[in-house]
């Protein structure tokens, strides 16, 4: 494969082009999809499979994605997990309520979900992936990172990861988001209703670090009509848990995860 970025960049398009496609996609259709000479796509499929990020399957004659892409998103979540104290306060706090509860982190300028525990009968909202950016804008725990930055901090987070309308209810507008954040600095609590998923509610709070400064939010959610019945009792479980895990995360010391409070 040729030196130079052009070339890094067509082997991650490659790679790009075999995951949208599936198991069993050919050379020709991915030259085809991404407009590039036969030739060029066969020098970066050779590549891609020696190093394990992608496979030839000789069952179905076409290409899949190796396991170096799950290698990859392991180590992803691994260094965004918090310490096992975390997450074991997030493993009481859903089943005490029954309900999905998860963590949300910085990672520099993105949010983060960084740890969710859930079950069949209590599970995360669609989309929901440890180690993936989450919408700020649009779920609770996100907005109470926002709350906790400036508001000039708060337009350059939103500029680069974007604050899609998800649903009709989405706070897309920036004055009735800044108004928003406002309420939640000010009550220590975020939620929302059918603003990432309709039929679908969340709470969440900050988890503090020893000097006060938000590192983390804890949340929950569950269904609009649940949440409508359950409200206070469920903000008053996330509070305690929330407060579990900032003295557990500042007393832990056996240096297995990084996690989200130092």
């Amino acid at each position: 494969m040729e030196s130079g970025p052009s070339s890094i960049t067509r082997a991650l398009r490659v790679v790009e082009a075999v995951a949208a496609a599936g198991d069993g996609v050919t050379a020709k259709a991915i030259a085809r999809r991404l407009g590039c000479p036969l030739p060029t796509v066969y020098r970066a499929l050779g590549t891609l499979v020696e190093e394990g990020y992608l496979v030839r399957l000789h069952a179905v004659r076409g290409y899949g994605l190796g396991y170096r892409i799950a290698e990859l998103q392991r180590s992803l979540a691994a260094q965004v997990r918090p310490p096992a104290v975390v997450r074991a306060a997030l493993h009481e706090l859903h089943n005490s309520v029954g309900a999905a509860a998860h963590l949300v982190v910085f990672r520099d300028a993105d949010v983060v979900l960084a740890a969710v525990d859930d079950c069949t009968d209590h599970p995360r909202p669609d989309g929901f992936e440890v180690g993936e950016p989450v919408p700020a804008h649009a779920i609770a725990a996100g907005k109470v990172l926002l709350a906790g930055q400036r508001l000039v901090r708060v337009g350059e987070l939103l500029e680069r990861a974007g604050a899609a309308r998800l649903t009709s209810r989405t706070l897309v507008d920036r004055r009735a988001l800044d108004r928003e954040l406002l309420r939640v600095r000010s009550a220590g609590a975020a939620v929302e209703v059918d603003e990432y998923r309709t039929g679908q509610a969340a709470l969440a709070v900050p988890v503090r670090s020893a000097d006060g400064e938000v590192r983390a939010a804890l949340g929950v959610s569950v269904s609009r009509a649940e949440f409508t019945e359950r409200r206070w009792e469920l903000e008053v479980a996330v509070r305690h848990a929330a407060g579990r895990a900032a003295r557990a995360g500042r007393e832990d010391r056996t240096g297995a995860a990084s996690g989200p409070l130092p």
